[in-house]
């Protein structure tokens, strides 16, 4: 399928990474988090909360399932010494995870879930037209399928890993997003945050233990990765924890610093988002050192802490005291 996707549409390489991008697990904290958050705060804060725990629950599942990727498999299962396949691989084709399921079928499902309800429940209450407010939902599944599709192309996922990432992440999506910690106290998100980090390593300490090796992928994906500089920390499965458990962590601080968040009328809304996106770029655009590999991790927690505070409290803060000031004056 992938050398049948790869020959058909090799010309549309760059809009094939594009949506792969756009359905990284880190699009949901960086991209569409505070896109959200300006329209709808709670639908905002679903989108985080919804992002975090279907992401660590996607890592749990990776070291259970022992998923294998094709551009490592093609070599390790010898069924093509005779005919190697016509396919290439991607600049992001060689994440060091198990396969099984997609992350980023998994993690894009639940979130634009919460996305595409609200948006469909908003364009029904102003319009009560059906056709109208089903739209979200058609490109809800015209997405999955764009992102499932661009990881077979790149080489990243068997199609069962994309179909299964995909209704995974849809049932998270509508359970979860009943259910977001919206006015929780910080002790809540303090727990959640440290219990997963260290439920995780307890995981992690436990099946080492038992003689399973949970560096395997990270071993084949070295080994058949084309390009060395093609293998990244940040696509390792302790960056993801990292990631979700520092998000978790910010998101109680942020409702710590400012309860509700800031009432700001449409304008500065857009303003704030023009400056939260400007800012979480450069964030995301950090280098981190990758030697020791704790310091890296505790960086990663630790820019992923801010991100809320970003989005939730900084800037529609300096937002309001300014727009709030030049209405005074």
């Amino acid at each position: 399928m992938a050398e049948s996707l790869q020959k058909r549409t090799m010309s549309q390489e760059k809009i094939w990474l594009v949506i792969t991008h756009i359905g990284d697990p880190k699009a949901a904290f960086l991209l569409v988090f505070p896109f959200t958050y300006f329209f709808s705060k709670r639908a905002g804060l679903a989108v985080l909360w919804v992002a975090a725990i279907s992401e660590w629950l996607n890592l749990v599942f990776k070291w259970m399932l022992f998923g294998e990727r094709p551009f490592w498999w093609i070599g390790e299962s010898r069924l093509f010494v005779n005919r190697e396949p016509n396919v290439l691989q991607f600049s992001s084709t060689c994440e060091t995870g198990p396969g099984s399921p997609s992350g980023h079928a998994m993690v894009t499902a639940a979130i634009w879930w919460v996305v595409v309800s609200t948006l469909g429940s908003f364009l029904y209450s102003r319009t009560h037209s059906v056709v109208l407010s089903a739209a979200p939902y058609l490109l809800y599944v015209v997405m999955l399928v764009a992102v499932g599709m661009s990881r077979i192309f790149i080489l990243a996922h068997f199609p069962h890993q994309v179909i299964a990432g995909s209704i995974t992440g849809f049932i998270l999506g509508v359970i979860l997003s009943r259910r977001v910690p919206e006015g929780r106290p910080l002790l809540f998100f303090f727990s959640v945050s440290m219990g997963l980090l260290l439920g995780t390593l307890l995981l992690h300490a436990g099946l080492q233990q038992l003689g399973v090796d949970l560096s395997w992928s990270i071993t084949l994906a070295k080994k058949w990765c084309s390009r060395a500089e093609w293998i990244r920390l940040d696509t390792a499965p302790f960056s993801s924890l990292t990631r979700d458990c520092g998000a978790l962590l910010g998101l109680g601080l942020a409702q710590y610093w400012k309860p509700g968040g800031w009432s700001l009328p449409w304008a500065p809304r857009a303003l704030s988002l023009a400056i939260s996106s400007m800012g979480l770029y450069h964030i995301n655009r950090l280098p981190l050192p990758v030697r020791p590999q704790g310091l890296f991790y505790s960086l990663f927690f630790i820019k992923f802490v801010i991100v809320p505070q970003v989005v939730i409290v900084l800037v529609p803060g300096l937002v309001y005291l300014f727009t709030h000031k030049k209405k005074k004056d």
